[in-house]
């Protein structure tokens, strides 16, 4: 009996992540921005997020007896600046695999995953290594808490531009999901599907792999 439920108990740590029933992601994605990460949405969602418990980057870093001397401006761009270089590096020191890059775009961090790093290769679900990777990131989320999160979905060229809407919303969506079942706040997310624009390669068969994609920005709130 004890060998069977260690058996069981194996398999089921070896299950692979299932997204929840599609009807059901209303009541997981509830509060969530579906919109891009903006200032003014950024501004509007501040608030929102404070008061569900949220904090800056300031109240983060707030013993740091560095910020109680010299320019104030100068100290806050140093502080910023400071937090989300740790937060790149928790990410690329955490994620150097194949299909995810972690870059920097000023204060802000981007992490890109290929569809084939984060998705099934035939079904539109987590796969394995999906699961591995969003479970990497949630931890350095929950780390480091005081950012904002914008979860956009990309695809290659496609004739129809709402099926293509469509399909890099389910993933970006899919996403959102899975890190609010991994503790992440829904008053730090913001979720967008961006269709076949932005393209980062070429629209031949490898760059329509590396095209459909999911893009996690990372900004520090102020």
């Amino acid at each position: 009996m004890k060998k069977l439920f260690a058996i069981f108990l194996l398999l089921c740590g070896c299950a692979s992540y299932q997204s929840p029933d599609r009807a059901t992601w209303g009541t997981y994605l509830r509060g969530v921005s579906f919109t891009d990460m903006n200032n003014n949405s950024v501004s509007a969602k501040t608030p929102i997020f404070l008061g569900d418990g949220g904090r800056t980057v300031a109240g983060a870093v707030a013993n740091n007896p560095q910020m109680e001397y010299g320019d104030r401006e100068s100290n806050e761009s140093a502080m910023y600046l400071g937090y989300m270089s740790e937060v790149e590096n928790a990410l690329y020191d955490a994620l150097r695999k194949p299909g995810v890059s972690v870059q920097r775009a000023g204060t802000d961090v981007v992490v890109i995953m290929v569809r084939d790093a984060i998705m099934e290769m035939n079904a539109p679900e987590i796969s394995r290594t999906g699961d591995e990777n969003l479970k990497t990131i949630a931890k350095i989320l929950k780390q480091y808490d005081a950012t904002f999160i914008e979860i956009a979905g990309y695809t290659d060229s496609m004739r129809d531009s709402n099926a293509a809407h469509a399909f890099t919303m389910d993933m970006a969506e899919r996403v959102g999901v899975y890190l609010n079942k991994h503790g992440i706040k829904n008053s730090r997310m913001f979720i967008i599907g961006r269709g076949a624009t932005r393209p980062i390669a070429a629209q031949d068969e490898w760059g329509r792999l590396t095209n459909r994609r999911i893009e996690i920005r990372l900004l520090p709130v102020r």
